[in-house]
């Protein structure tokens, strides 16, 4: 009886690809990683499955996710979803930050209150608490875009500079304003400058 499986390697079909996973009903461990699995993912049911990893997929919609991994893998007590877009953090999207990483462990641990590990960190009691409290109210949601939105706005690639500068040859100063908004949220600040200099 296996109790452990890794499927590696870009398979281009997910259902093909999972469809055998039926035949483990006993399986403990499965590693998924690095297999450009999707928001279509399907897994039979494993009902003593403890260990999950889907690092580095195509994973975007966690809330599915979680939701299909909480009908199937009752046991599951080890989930990592590192390298998807579903797991916001610095290292995958410079948009992303610290706070949209715990609130994307609250939410998981909201939807998967067995966890004892969540991409390779130990979930803390003050997380566990946490989620029960704020869990349901830390979903990302995103607009989506409607078709008349995509059909009527020409693609444009968007730059801070104004449309005069933008000339080679034009090399006059010009004053514009940017949509990006600096808070000092990740600054180092005066940490460099001693108390003399200033």
């Amino acid at each position: 009886m296996e109790k452990y499986l890794s499927l590696s390697g870009n398979h281009s079909s997910n259902k093909r690809s999972l469809e055998g996973l039926s035949a483990f009903r006993s399986l403990e461990e499965l590693i998924l990683d690095n297999n450009q699995l999707g928001d279509d993912l399907v897994l039979p049911g494993l009902p003593r499955l403890h260990t999950l990893t889907l690092n580095k997929n195509r994973i975007t919609d966690l809330e599915y996710l979680l939701d299909h991994l909480a009908e199937v893998t009752p046991a599951l007590e080890y989930l990592s979803l590192l390298g998807n877009v579903a797991c916001p953090n610095e290292l995958v999207s410079l948009e992303k930050d610290e706070e949209d990483y715990k609130r994307y462990r609250c939410f998981v641990l909201y939807k998967l209150p067995n966890l004892k590990f969540l991409d390779a960190q130990k979930v803390t009691r003050q997380e566990r608490e946490e989620a029960l409290v704020r869990g349901a109210f830390m979903k990302v949601v995103k607009p989506k875009a409607s078709s008349e939105d995509v059909a009527g706005s020409p693609e444009r690639h968007y730059t801070p500079l104004p449309s005069a500068s933008r000339e080679l040859t034009s090399h006059q100063g010009v004053l514009g304003k940017c949509r990006y908004v600096y808070y000092g949220k990740n600054s180092e600040g005066n940490r460099f400058i001693r108390d003399d200099q200033l």
